[in-house]
């Protein structure tokens, strides 16, 4: 029996996944094999040593601490691309919020809600909210993942934007989601010259972080509009907001309350509405338990963000799957402590990501619990487990 901790309220479609005879699913779990968790902070909690898994059900994992975890052999999975369509519609919602200013104009109607003839008086003010169309505008897509990719194919296909994007990752499967109408950029200083409108769909890394800063800003072309869905600190928000004073930047949106940007004109701050869609919880909460389960179940690993893919079908023998530093010398400690017990190995697989690799080897018979913890104690193997 698998017993799992939630530490968020997670949709119950979980439990079409993480059947009633196999699992137990509570948010009181004291010593839980795997945890399941949306935007709860992770950081100062003390992890069980009986932790296996830990399933975001989200695609940032900011709220989970990656290296301790590594450290600890626990397998971080995210589930990229189960929010996509949900963020992606509210980009296209913020393309809008960026071009005319329907957020100003809604404030006005409220502030002017008891004066005697409303609808003449708006009238009369309705000028002020004056904004472009988008059709026919250029705009560069930063960031062509599952969302990014989204976002490009609706603004060229069905809102008649010039797209160009740029990412330097990009996937082969996002590659071919790409709508022919999609010009591509070797650089982002590429992509973004002469851009009216710029959306990132980047993750936050030290490398990216305070992207949005002056000496940026101040490269585009006057009046360009930029929207964050992102991560809120991608930008710098004294530098946005003089950038909002020059006339430099006509408009920024974002997804990422700040309070030096909150009460500031031509900004839009959302209160992290992004994946907030019942379709989208409801995906994001059966791809994290999907994960989890083929973890423990089979020691799959898929959509980790600090251990290797580990594709595996159904087990030939006994199998068990070894976590450890990714250092010379350790797969073959680990199979000559096997065949010194008298064991065959019938199958292995290993495979590294940075500084951790994950080892899964399948034998022709049951090993004991003394070769199983002498397998544990081999210098930087972090985990051992039978599977």
């Amino acid at each position: 029996m698998y017993k799992i901790q939630t530490l968020n309220s997670i949709s119950p479609i979980i439990h079409e996944v993480l059947s009633a005879g196999q699992y137990t699913v509570s948010a009181e779990e004291p010593t839980p094999d795997a945890i399941l968790v949306r935007s709860a902070a992770m950081h100062d909690m003390e992890l069980p040593d009986s932790l296996l898994a830990i399933a975001r059900a989200g695609a940032g994992v900011n709220n989970i601490p990656i290296q301790k975890c590594s450290e600890q052999g626990i397998v971080v999975f995210n589930t990229p691309g189960a929010n996509a369509n949900a963020v992606a519609e509210l980009v296209i919602a913020g393309l809008l919020l960026a071009s005319r200013d329907i957020a100003g104009g809604i404030a006005c109607v409220k502030e002017n809600k008891d004066a005697e003839g409303l609808e003449k008086l708006m009238e009369k003010k309705k000028s002020q909210f004056v904004g472009p169309e988008l059709r026919g505008k250029k705009l560069a897509v930063i960031g062509l993942g599952a969302i990014g990719a989204l976002v490009a194919n609706a603004a060229a296909q069905g809102m008649g934007m010039d797209v160009i994007g740029y990412d330097p990752y990009i996937s082969v499967e996002h590659a071919w989601a790409l709508s022919r109408a999609i010009r591509h950029a070797n650089t982002m200083e590429d992509a973004v010259k002469d851009a009216d409108y710029i959306t990132f769909h980047i993750p936050l890394m030290d490398a990216t972080r305070g992207t949005i800063n002056k000496a940026f800003i101040n490269s585009l072309k006057k009046g360009v509009r930029i929207l964050n869905f992102s991560r809120g600190e991608l930008a710098v928000p004294e530098d946005v907001k003089e950038a909002i004073a020059e006339e430099q930047l006509a408009a920024y949106v974002t997804d990422f309350a700040c309070n030096a940007l909150a009460d500031t004109p031509h900004v839009v701050c959302l209160p992290h509405l992004g994946a907030s869609t019942p379709e989208s919880e409801e995906r994001c909460a059966e791809m994290a338990a999907r994960e989890v389960r083929d973890y423990l179940e089979k020691g799959i690993i898929h959509n980790s963000v600090n251990m290797p893919e580990i594709a595996l079908g159904i087990p030939e023998g006994t199998r068990i799957l070894a976590i450890h530093k990714n250092v010379p010398g350790i797969v073959s400690n680990i199979s000559t402590l096997i065949s010194g017990r008298g064991i065959n190995i019938q199958n292995m697989l290993n495979k590294s990501r940075g500084d951790m690799a994950v080892t899964v080897l399948e034998l022709t018979q049951q090993p004991d619990d003394t070769l199983i913890a002498a397998l544990g104690k081999l210098n930087n193997v972090v985990r051992v487990r039978l599977v």
